[in-house]
């Protein structure tokens, strides 16, 4: 397959998503009449995306399962199986999302075999393994963009609960005085948990009455307040005081990989991530939260929040770390007189996505290139050596990470 293919992609309806920012993104009408809160681009099984390939619109999972190699290419398909890796997508976070984390590999592969020992379909609402795949993802900012993510030193824990915290239960902030190993904030975190509801109940009570008075002090107080609002009765409501607050600024990103505690509060971004939808809840939902499996695969380790920044590769192209084998997140940006020039590419598939200005696509065999404007997206099969992008634009690329694929050029005898 030598040529660029534009994709047809799912909006995700759910609550917390925004009526605006999707909606003006596709250049669709505002506001939209239900939530939009997630683009997705890729081939998930859930909402695949559909391609332009012989005269129709064909699920792009669909064409995988049949003929893989053609899309995906063969050092991928080695690798990660006739599946695309990756799942790109993007947030517009109008309410929080629910508190969560992600397994690593290992654990998704356990729990996975478990729940189907079990004979739990895998529909059910009280499944916490869809699939047998770790989920590492990274979130970029195209706005503002707040969140909580890992848990906060032991320390400054503490100095966020002590004003708050009722004396009856004094005994359970002893437990975050010294947490070096994790394994103190564990405990704590575990008690947190399994309260009984009437005890949750007034300890939220006691709490948010005191973020009230506070909140002009520090923006923990003022989340907790908030999320108080819409969950009354759950124990989310303190994640501001545990886990560590951060504000990206457009272009700033955040890496999370297995184990690692985070919310997403408000703002839009885009998100790359491994092709999985295994999620452990913690709170701020109404869906399922197995606090037994969630303190099983959490990591309880304190360490500082990296804030992730493109660097330059060259040929208006910046791209962010990532140690996931899965993915690469980069950013082209282009003025009118500028051109990008993918050179000779490895047989991989990438996903474009246009946030701003128009851009032509060329490659080799292509009478007239195709014109790709905000809001669209393509799929680059593995099978197009090279292209070309001209015009005032910014683009967005997901791709599968360098490493693998000169890992298993290597390796090919």
């Amino acid at each position: 397959m030598n040529r660029i293919l534009k994709l047809q992609n799912t909006i995700q309806p759910y609550a917390w998503g925004s009526h605006t920012a999707i909606a003006q993104l596709l250049g669709l009408s505002t506001p939209s009449e239900n939530p939009q809160a997630e683009l997705w681009m890729g081939a998930h099984p859930k909402a695949s995306s559909k391609i332009w390939f012989q005269g129709r619109w064909q699920a792009l999972d669909h064409l995988l399962r049949h003929d893989p190699v053609p899309i995906l290419g063969e050092a991928v398909v080695k690798r990660f199986g006739p599946q695309l890796p990756y799942l790109f997508k993007v947030l517009a976070v109008e309410k929080p999302l629910s508190i969560q984390a992600h397994p690593s590999h290992n654990m998704a592969k356990d729990g996975f075999i478990k729940e189907n020992q079990k004979g739990i379909p895998l529909s059910a609402p009280h499944r916490n393994y869809r699939d047998d795949y770790h989920k590492p993802e990274c979130i970029c900012a195209l706005t503002d963009f707040h969140a909580l993510c890992g848990f906060r030193a032991p320390e400054e824990m503490r100095t966020l609960l002590d004003p708050l915290w009722p004396d009856r239960l004094r005994d359970y902030l002893d437990a975050v005085k010294e947490a070096p190993d994790g394994v103190a904030l564990r405990q704590f975190f575990s008690r947190l948990m399994t309260l009984e509801k009437s005890q949750r109940i007034q300890l939220l009570t006691d709490v948010v009455a005191g973020a009230q008075e506070l909140r002009s002090q520090n923006q923990a107080f003022d989340w907790v307040v908030r999320l108080h609002a819409d969950y009354p009765e759950d124990i989310g409501v303190l994640s501001p005081l545990l886990l560590n607050f951060i504000r990206l600024r457009p272009g700033q990103a955040l890496f999370l990989p297995a184990g690692r505690m985070h919310a997403y509060l408000r703002g839009v971004a885009i998100e790359l991530m491994a092709n999985s939808d295994n999620v452990l809840r913690g709170g701020l939902t109404s869906k399922h939260v197995d606090v037994d499996e969630l303190l099983r695969i959490l990591d309880f380790n304190t360490c500082p929040l990296e804030v992730l920044t493109p660097q330059s590769v060259g040929n208006h192209e910046e791209r962010y770390p990532s140690p996931a084998d899965e993915f690469e997140l980069s950013i082209i940006r282009l003025q009118v007189d500028q051109r990008y020039d993918s050179g000779q590419r490895p047989p991989a598939p990438e996903i474009l996505l246009c946030i701003d200005g128009k851009a032509q696509i060329i490659w080799q065999g292509s009478s007239k290139g195709m014109d790709l404007i905000r809001g669209e997206s393509v799929l680059v099969p593995a099978g197009l050596p090279r292209y070309q992008i001209e015009g005032k634009t910014i683009l967005y690329k997901a791709a599968v990470h360098t490493k693998v694929l000169l890992a298993q050029k290597h390796l090919t005898p």
